[in-house]
């Protein structure tokens, strides 16, 4: 039996994996964060102080990172540890976005992510699952927003927490994400040419849900 791949793809901020889970969940399908999978690693490289390129390269091997899905929530595993509740702060996302430019990086996790994709009906967000991961996806979608949209976002889910960052801060550190992001050689974050866009900077939550919901039933009808 053929399953259903759709691919989100876009940039730091943009609500891809919040919005992802809740499209899976209103079609039953299983949401995968890939960025959570980079998060892990970029939370490894910093426990280990192994942040050069050629040193996570190095490590990669050691490294053992499994999804599991839980009442239909995404769990991140790394080495035997349920790291999900510490791979959101910005010192993990600029580690993930360096870890993520390493081609032994990506190749290790790129298996993973295809057999996942095989083997179950599911919507999986990242920055190259259109381009690199699922090429051959059903429906493909770049999901995006401006960056100060993106920050203000960021900022507000992270202004209750202890050290939080400014406004500016974030918004410097997503501006930073973004060139990292979509100049580096490998797999760099770009719209497919079959994607959709989606400009979510003046659409609320529910609203880009059901804009994304309404595509895929279009194109599966």
């Amino acid at each position: 039996m053929k399953t259903v791949n759709i691919a989100i793809d876009g940039p730091s901020g943009a609500g891809k994996s919040s919005i992802s889970k809740a499209v899976a969940g209103d079609l039953g399908f299983i949401h995968v964060d890939t960025g959570a999978m980079y998060r892990a690693i970029g939370l490894f490289a910093i426990r280990n102080q192994c942040l050069e390129p050629e040193q996570i390269a190095e490590k990669i091997r050691e490294v053992q990172v499994e999804l599991k899905f839980i009442g239909g929530s995404q769990r991140v595993i790394l080495c035997g540890e349920d790291v999900t509740d510490y791979i959101r702060s910005p010192e993990v996302s600029m580690s993930a976005s360096k870890v993520s430019a390493v081609p032994e990086v990506r190749a290790h996790l790129l298996d993973l992510q295809k057999k996942i994709a095989s083997e179950n009906n599911i919507i999986m967000d990242g920055r190259d699952i259109g381009s690199v991961v699922l090429p051959h996806a059903d429906l493909k979608i770049f999901l995006t927003a401006s960056a100060e949209e993106r920050a203000s976002r960021r900022y507000l889910e992270l202004k209750e927490k202890p050290d939080c960052p400014t406004y500016e801060e974030v918004l410097n550190d997503i501006r930073k994400r973004d060139d990292n992001d979509m100049h580096r050689e490998i797999a760099p974050l770009k719209q497919a040419e079959d994607a959709v866009l989606v400009d979510s900077s003046k659409m609320g939550f529910n609203e880009v849900v059901e804009k994304i919901t309404a595509l895929i039933h279009e194109k599966l009808d």
